[in-house]
């Protein structure tokens, strides 16, 4: 019936606030704006509080492997995050499932301190079709835990740099020095 409109637990497989606070907001535009929004196309992330933070948003590879779709993962330990480090949180990483080939961010996951903080960006970057290319061109602040997810887009470029491409570039730089 187009005239009863759902939000909450009752609508979603996602039992969370944040969930249920987007759910309405879908139900709203559409009760009174004549939307037709649809909750199935809301990028949910979850968080789980424990010591360290487990936070995730999009695809896992054993979905993506069901559904057809290669996935590049790139990981950022945060024993190699300076911010982690100084704060004596080096524990955990960030990996970043892109489909094979391009920097397009299918799903994230990061198991840190302060996961719940930092999936934020990875959300908005979903959202937004935002890749990798451009996270690491991205200015985070130094040191912070974000810089993490920016390191991840330099993994990717270095991706890119394919052995001749790197031999242009060496040539080059040999010949300007």
């Amino acid at each position: 019936n187009r005239r009863i409109f759902a939000a909450g637990d009752v609508c979603s497989r996602f039992k969370f606030t944040h969930a249920a606070d987007f759910l309405a907001r879908t139900a709203i535009q559409n009760a009174l704006f004549f939307g037709r929004a649809k909750a199935s196309k809301l990028l949910i992330p979850w968080c789980t509080y424990t010591s360290p933070e487990i936070a995730h948003v999009g695809i896992y590879p054993a979905e993506a492997a069901e559904q057809g779709v290669e996935l590049s993962t790139y990981t950022q330990p945060f024993a190699k995050v300076d911010r982690a480090v100084l704060d004596g949180e080096d524990e955990g990483f960030v990996r970043i499932h892109c489909r094979k080939g391009t920097d397009v961010i299918l799903g994230a996951t990061i198991v840190a301190a302060h996961a719940g903080d930092l999936i934020g960006e990875l959300v908005l970057a979903m959202q937004h079709k935002v890749g990798l290319r451009r996270i690491a061109s991205t200015i985070h602040p130094y040191p912070t835990h974000a810089e993490a997810i920016r390191k991840l887009g330099d993994q990717f470029n270095r991706t890119r740099l394919t052995p001749f491409a790197k031999s242009i570039l060496h040539a080059w730089l040999r010949w300007t020095r």
